[in-house]
């Protein structure tokens, strides 16, 4: 990393740490102090390294972006969250350039023992049950370092023993403000037995770029089910860099739903570790991407104990000159007898310029297992685009319903009923020729 981007950077941090959320706190002090300290030392991932070979992150390297917003408040922004968030849920948090603002959030009452709130309102509160998550994790890489050195504002979900939230709760991130880089920090404790729907959606409207750099931290207890659906459809121009830690215990049940549809770069890595017996994990994922869109997604299945099991089902669809990247782990430990696992990965290039690079993989230290993993890359099919056309569907129409029929898979995985519907209209949004399907679906 060049000496000018470490120079700024060293600077908004020496400038902005002490009047950060939970500045007053001593623990909380020295997390930023020495997460900055790791970023000086690993800086921004570069190519060299085989986690990132095919994404490079230079162009936000290279970039002085600011970290505190210089925008007022916009009246219109009321408008767009009513009409982003799906009905049908219990509740919403809204973050706009990197700050909660109460007054578009709506919150019903909670059962009892129960938190649901922003971090700068949870570090005022409650801040000894964030300092586990905090303090005591090392950033893995760069990206996380410097979220942790800025953190200042993100959502909190605590859930004691036994306690339902059936429907979904809405924590919306909407960013337009050009060189802004926000750095949501985010945990979902679930305690045993308890159930959680979370749904994180980052939208943004600036012409220029800007950077959302998230960290969520999730653990979810002995037989807790968190779901936890991620969706970015940021401005063409920006960039996504996201990263979800799961943690989970015995029985316990975690599903991740990632959609990717917008920005000029994203990158999101999962990462889910099955430390109990009989726990489950399911990762489902869909990206989109074109013109010359750069979408990446790495997981990390870790099956440490026995009886695990464990889904994972992507599919991309790349078009123009877009570039995908899937890199799918799955480790299976040497004490983790019975596991059962499988990983697919399906992608469909539109274009000659398309490109994906997919890395399914398995790493098995256990000898009673059951693991199978595969991808396919390929165009739509032309013996399925004969009989639509033979059945006087007009070819862009029937291109249009092939393409929706491949990428539709992905949302019949989504158990939360409100965000399925809005993701349908999105995906119908995206596709070609989708006001004329929308009447033959």
């Amino acid at each position: 990393m060049s000496e000018p981007t470490l120079e700024y950077l060293h600077q908004a941090f020496q400038t902005l740490s002490s009047t950060l959320p939970g500045a007053e706190l001593p623990w909380l002090r020295s997390a930023r102090r020495q997460a900055f300290e790791k970023f000086e030392g690993l800086g921004f991932p570069t190519t060299r390294l085989e986690d990132w070979k095919y994404t490079n992150v230079a162009t936000i390297a290279k970039r002085a972006w600011h970290f505190t917003s210089r925008r007022s408040d916009d009246p219109d922004v009321e408008r767009i969250v009513d009409d982003l968030v799906p009905y049908g849920t219990a509740g919403r948090l809204v973050f706009v350039n990197g700050r909660h603002m109460p007054k578009l959030s709506r919150m019903p009452p909670l059962p009892d023992g129960a938190f649901v709130g922003s971090l700068t309102r949870a570090i005022r509160e409650i801040p000894e049950r964030l300092k586990a998550v905090i303090a005591h994790q090392a950033p893995p890489d760069g990206f996380a370092a410097l979220n942790t050195a800025f953190l200042s504002d993100g959502y909190v979900v605590l859930l004691p023993p036994d306690c339902a939230i059936d429907a979904p709760l809405v924590m919306l991130f909407l960013t337009d403000e050009a060189g802004l880089a926000i750095h949501p920090f985010n945990t979902v404790l679930a305690d045993g037995r308890s159930r959680c729907s979370i749904v994180e959606q980052f939208a943004g409207f600036s012409d220029d770029a800007y950077l959302v750099n998230s960290v969520t931290k999730i653990v979810a207890g002995d037989e807790a089910d968190v779901q936890h659906c991620r969706v970015h459809h940021e401005a063409r121009s920006a960039f996504h860099i996201a990263r979800v830690d799961v943690s989970q215990q015995r029985a316990s049940r975690f599903t991740s739903h990632s959609f990717a549809f917008g920005g000029a770069l994203s990158r999101t890595q999962i990462d889910t570790r099955l430390q109990a017996a009989d726990a489950r994990a399911e990762l489902n994922g869909l990206y989109i991407a074109s013109a010359r869109q750069h979408v990446d997604h790495h997981t990390r299945i870790d099956h440490e104990k026995p009886h695990g099991t464990s889904r994972e089902h992507y599919r991309g669809v790349l078009d123009g000159a877009s570039h995908g990247v899937f890199n799918g782990n799955v480790v299976v430990h040497r004490h983790a007898q019975q596991t059962d696992t499988h990983q697919s990965n399906f992608n469909l290039l539109l274009s000659r310029d398309a490109q994906i690079d997919t890395k399914p993989q398995l790493e098995i230290h256990a000898d009673d297992v059951k693991c199978t993993h595969g991808a396919t890359v390929g165009q739509l099919d032309e013996n399925q685009l004969f009989y639509l056309r033979s059945r006087g569907i007009d070819e862009r129409v029937a291109r249009a319903l092939l393409i929706w029929a491949f990428a539709r898979s992905s949302l019949e995985h989504v158990r939360i009923e409100a965000m399925r519907d809005r993701l349908t209209q999105m995906l119908l949004a995206r596709t070609p020729e989708g006001e004329r399907i929308r009447g033959l679906v």
